[in-house]
């Protein structure tokens, strides 16, 4: 079975930057996470110099967060997290129950988090396509998550080629070919599925109403056969919620100390009385998803015993009288025999005297 097909959905809260390069804020970020009911709280780690060039242009939700004072790169430059904060940070998140999740945007940072054992690794929507690192990261073997904002079919189909690859050869392929060759047997597909799932996601922020596309999730469950949750950038915690109710299996939300603060996440990001919020309502949908089947509930019988009406004589109705349908009608009884029988009545002789009022 797949990690994530566990009956309850794995909600990550994504703290993503949103430390700013605060130790301190950091770690208050762990400790909210853990006060929400989060399952996970999830950094981002990279080496800012090898993520991104001297030339690589601000994202236009960057520049109206940041400015456009800076470049990408002078940006990332304050927001990596040092591998010396790692330690402590999964230290604290174990002693409060959660999963400690980090993003590794590069084969340095990935080599790194190696280290640190991590039970899942989430794969993100801007690495898609970097398919020497989608290899190595399926190399370690653990659940991955892949987050999907942007991409086409096509593309998602092709990562799920080379982490099938990863997972199942020591030795890198030579070339997308022998991925594909891979791709095609049932054993590589059946890899990908027990360790695989993915995030729909709209790869903005934050993301609108009308882009947020839900019934994608649809698609990418009924395309791939694989769990399917959702990674949310809109405002509020409407569209969580709602995609649980479509079935998301996990639930990713950036969240921060205070959307006031400067930093390119901070504005689309939950503060933490609100991803509390969202956990709580999700937790209360999973309770009303039920079964799949159209049952009276059990406190339903006794409602049901004082709501439905049962066949009655509005009329007296003496022994061997053949019974006609203007002797019948309905009324709230707790007991007696459904109307729905009140054809198999009429036209019969009554067994016995009957009083207006009495059960048929």
């Amino acid at each position: 079975m797949n990690y994530f097909e566990r009956g309850r959905v794995y909600i990550i809260a994504e703290a993503g930057v949103n430390h700013d390069g605060d130790y301190d804020k950091a770690m208050a970020l762990v400790d909210a996470a853990a006060q929400a009911g989060a399952d996970a709280v999830k950094f981002q780690t990279f080496n800012a110099r090898l993520l991104a060039s001297s030339s690589a242009p601000k994202a236009a939700y960057q520049k109206r967060n940041t400015g456009e004072e800076d470049s990408q790169l002078e940006m990332l430059l304050k927001l990596e997290l040092p591998h010396a904060w790692h330690y402590p940070l999964q230290a604290r998140a174990r002693e409060l129950g959660l999963d400690f999740l980090s993003t590794a945007f590069d084969h340095e940072s990935l080599a790194f988090l190696d280290q640190l054992e991590l039970p899942v690794y989430k794969i993100p929507s801007g690495e898609i396509t970097n398919g020497p690192l989608l290899w190595s990261i399926a190399q370690g073997g653990r659940p991955m998550i892949l987050s999907t904002g942007m991409a086409t079919l096509g593309e998602i189909d092709q990562a799920l080629a080379v982490l099938a690859h990863g997972l199942e050869f020591n030795t890198s392929p030579q070339s997308l070919e022998e991925v594909w060759f891979n791709w095609a047997r049932p054993e590589a597909r059946a890899k990908a599925a027990a360790r695989v799932a993915l995030l729909h996601c709209t790869s903005q922020y934050p993301a609108q109403p009308a882009e947020v596309n839900l019934r994608a999730m649809d698609v990418l469950k009924n395309t791939f056969g694989l769990p399917v949750g959702y990674s949310d950038h809109t405002e509020g915690v409407l569209a969580s919620v709602a995609a649980v109710a479509r079935g998301a299996c996990i639930v990713e939300k950036h969240f921060t100390l205070d959307r006031a603060l400067p930093g390119p996440d901070h504005a689309a990001s939950l503060a933490p009385d609100e991803l509390k919020e969202m956990i709580d309502q999700i937790r209360q949908v999973e309770q009303m998803m039920g079964l799949a089947a159209k049952v009276p509930q059990a406190s339903e019988w006794d409602t049901r015993k004082a709501a439905r009406q049962s066949l009655t004589f509005v009329r007296d109705v003496s022994q061997n009288q053949v019974i006609v349908a203007d002797d019948l009608g309905a009324a709230r009884q707790g007991c007696g025999t459904s109307p729905m029988y009140a054809w198999d009545l009429i036209g019969n002789r009554a067994p016995r005297d009957f009083k207006a009022g009495d059960p048929a």
